[in-house]
């Protein structure tokens, strides 16, 4: 049987290490989702999802403990697959130490009663090829690691446990700080934990509080060793082995493994050795460690999500209530309406009777010939910033849409789906106004029917103009007789007057009629002018209500959907 210190290996590199890890071959984590029961690399690369989707809207300490463990995961999947990690942890008196130096055959730590005995780590190692990288990431001391070199040692058949890592904490009671903090950390990641407890204190309140009840769930990668049982009669043996096994069953263990053993005792440490070389050849220690760390954080995912399905979409009445509300934040029905009113005044500049329009503009309207200009350039700078739209009425309308959904989710999701609601809503007064201002048409164009009416008119006033000079030369001509015999019958017969007359007076009513009879076209044309430019209008606001609400509001939900998949993959179903 020979020892010896382990050589200073090259440290295993912890930084920059990816958060999705590996799996033992050094592969990268399959992206497609797994054929059967999600494995560890499928369940951490879940987990890792479930980081990244709840940044911003989860409680931080439990993104920041999943964080931790992915971090470690990766670090211990990317060194030796082949060792097994086990660590002796107890309180003063208990014996670990004396049990360390049974299984490595030598006296390596420390013993005694004084409080503390073990004040450093000290860890024992079966097969050296890849173990140094492994205890400089355990930051085990070299002055304190020993190995075994099983391949020479045939006497004591230590090749059993070939790949064994055996690690002696020092006491989780010890009156230093730095001792607990030495063993939480090894708790945090050791494959196998060991409790070793003596039959005075293996009810100790510090043990169970600190350490039993908080990893309750780690059953099937913990121990518990009842040692020093040299001391009980045998009666008494089954006696304190039953009321610990109810200890620990109460305290969340199911089916907890205990064995007894007896550091001085010729086979007091047999069983102990039987369930290390157990636990060394079936090399599952290390993920099924990992998987119990990833069974106790992804159940504190699984408190923000609901059982039932969520909704993944915004609803046909959500969607249709949101554009109205914006619809009327926006003004659209005013402008419609004044569209309206600006088709009507541009229509009777073609269609009106020329006679009364000059008539009209006699009296000067100033009012009136400033709307008919400046009316759509008035409207298109309407519709600029909060103008177009105020903030107060798109917060309400904002208010609207996300508050039957958010009542749909749990707390924290709800308040991400408003979040995303209102992630742009200090652009949508300005993004609505520029819809409005995209859907106004331009004025220059007209319908050609128009132009075909004008020229009608205008040819009517022509004839009635020439109508009223026929109808002068006829007075001047035929009633005073000015010209004499040379005259023409056309203007210089009076009896010709009466026809003129009527000619006139049938152009005349021939341009009332038709400017009449267009406006009523007008009239019912520009309601459809209003109806279709209200249409354009809500077309654009649809899709400012798309981009800028109902987008990242899908967006959020499909993320909650995603997570609550997740979530399951994360606790292996």
């Amino acid at each position: 049987m020979t020892t010896s210190a382990i050589p200073a290996n090259s440290p295993a590199g912890t930084g920059g290490i990816p958060i999705v890890p590996a799996d033992a071959s050094g592969s990268a984590a399959p992206a497609g989702p797994p054929a059967g029961p999600p494995g560890l690399t499928d369940r951490l690369a879940a987990l890792d999802r479930l980081v990244q989707a709840g940044v911003g809207r989860l409680d931080q300490p439990v993104l920041d403990d999943a964080a931790a463990l992915l971090d470690r995961a990766g670090q211990r999947l990317r060194l030796s697959g082949e060792h097994t990690v086990v660590t002796l942890a107890g309180g003063t008196g208990s014996g670990k130490s004396s049990l360390f130096n049974a299984i490595c055959g030598l006296e390596l730590s420390p013993t005694g009663m004084r409080r503390p005995m073990t004040s450093k780590a000290h860890a024992c190692v079966w097969g050296l090829d890849g173990a140094g990288p492994l205890l400089d990431w355990l930051d085990v001391d070299k002055r304190h690691r020993y190995a075994r070199a099983s391949a020479l040692d045939l006497q004591h058949a230590d090749h059993s446990l070939q790949g064994l890592v055996l690690i002696d904490l020092p006491d989780h009671d010890s009156v230093q700080a730095m001792h607990r903090a030495e063993v939480d950390r090894f708790v945090a990641i050791a494959d196998l934990l060991v409790w070793v407890v003596d039959p005075q204190k293996y009810a100790d309140a510090a043990l169970h509080r600190n350490y039993i009840v908080p990893f309750a769930q780690h059953t099937g990668v913990t121990l518990i060793v009842l040692n020093q049982v040299d001391r009980l009669a045998p009666h008494e043996i089954d006696d304190c082995v039953a009321d610990l096994r109810r200890l620990l069953e109460a305290e969340g263990m199911a089916d907890p493994r205990i064995i007894t053993t007896s550091a001085i005792a010729e086979d007091g440490t047999y069983g102990f050795r039987d369930v290390l070389v157990d636990t060394v050849a079936a090399r599952r220690a290390r993920t099924e460690r990992l998987s119990a760390d990833v069974d106790k954080v992804a159940e504190r995912f699984a408190d923000y999500r609901y059982p039932a399905d969520p909704p993944v979409t915004v609803d046909d009445a959500r969607r249709a209530d949101l554009v109205q509300a914006f619809t009327d934040a926006a003004g659209a029905p005013a402008v419609a309406e004044a569209m309206e009113s600006a088709y009507e005044l541009r229509a009777s500049d073609f269609v009106g009777w020329p006679i009364t329009g000059i008539i009209a503009r006699l009296r000067s309207d100033p009012l009136r010939r400033m709307r008919l200009t400046e009316l759509r350039d008035e409207l298109r700078n309407a519709f600029t910033g909060p103008i177009g739209a105020q903030q107060g009425d798109v917060d309400n309308a904002l208010h609207a849409v996300t508050e039957g959904l958010s009542q749909e989710l749990p707390a924290h999701w709800g308040r991400s789906v408003r979040a995303a609601a209102r992630s742009h809503a200090t652009e949508i007064p300005e993004a609505l106004g520029e819809s409005l201002r995209n859907a106004l048409p331009s004025f220059n164009v007209v319908p050609r029917w128009w132009w075909l009416v004008k020229t009608w008119q205008y040819f009517l006033v022509l004839v009635a103009g020439l109508s009223v000079v026929w109808i002068a030369l006829l007075v001047v001509y035929g009633v005073f007789d000015i010209g004499g015999q040379g005259k023409s019958s056309l203007i210089g017969d009076a009896g010709l007057i009466p026809y003129v007359t009527v000619l006139l007076v049938c152009t005349l009513g021939m341009g009332w009629l038709t400017a009449s009879a267009c406006r009523n076209l007008v009239a019912l044309s520009s309601a459809k002018h209003g109806d279709k430019m209200e249409h354009h209008m809500r077309v654009g606001i649809e899709q400012v209500a798309y981009d800028k609400v109902i987008r990242p509001i899908e967006e959020d939900l499909q993320v909650y959907a995603r997570f609550r998949e997740n979530v399951d993959i994360a606790l292996g179903r």
